[in-house]
């Protein structure tokens, strides 16, 4: 596993964003951890939080011209993260996010900085779970001729929804992309392993993954 892989999950579970249990998700599924990327709400999570996601974009080697994050939650995101990519990767990228609300006074409309007219455009997100943010941005890109070039997240559960697909295997095929993320949930059950004294939860997430978990 790469070194920043396992540094995110250990900022992750330090900040408890997340979290080994028992807990109900939206979907009525009880899953053995919870993930919160909601928790990381201080200066150094996000400066932390940009670094982890810019690791990741420069692991995957896409093409891109700007980077986008849909209101709300992917505004901090993009922030932080086209700062690290200036700072520690020296690459000054352009970044745009949206307004949930169009502005009629001022610059207008409903996207804030770089413009993504006919541009190939990457989005960051927290987490996928029903693409709705993901198929909201679609719009807004089709409004601007743009490309997506790719999805990044923090985590990728790897998941079925109420088919045989995850959320993300939908978005792929839906719009032939590439959707990359930090860590999957394959990264968090090899980094359980090294832990002796987490044995327990390894068993708990590996049943959880037999269940529910895609092919």
């Amino acid at each position: 596993m790469k070194s920043y892989k396992s540094e995110f999950i250990e900022f992750a579970l330090n900040r408890q964003a997340l979290k080994f249990g028992e807990f109900t998700l939206k979907s009525g599924r009880k899953s053995p951890y919870f993930f919160n990327a909601g928790l990381f709400n201080t200066g150094k999570d996000l400066a932390l939080l940009g670094r982890f996601y810019a690791a990741a974009l420069m692991d995957a080697n896409l093409e891109y011209d700007v980077i986008f994050g849909p209101a709300y939650k992917g505004i901090p995101i993009v922030s932080s993260t086209v700062v690290a990519l200036s700072e520690y990767h020296n690459v000054d990228i352009p970044y745009c996010f949206n307004r949930k609300e169009a502005k009629d006074h001022g610059e207008g409309g409903n996207l804030v900085g770089s413009s993504i007219y006919q541009q190939r455009v990457m989005l960051v997100d927290d987490v996928i779970t029903a693409g709705t943010a993901i198929r909201e941005s679609m719009k807004i890109l089709a409004d601007n001729q743009s490309k997506l070039a790719g999805v990044l997240i923090c985590l990728d559960r790897q998941e079925k929804g109420r088919g045989e697909l995850s959320a993300i295997q939908e978005i792929k095929q839906t719009y032939h992309c590439n959707v990359i993320s930090i860590i999957t949930l394959d990264d968090l059950i090899q980094y359980l392993y090294k832990d002796p004294a987490r044995k327990d939860q390894v068993t708990q997430v590996e049943a959880y993954r037999s269940e529910f978990g895609i092919k």
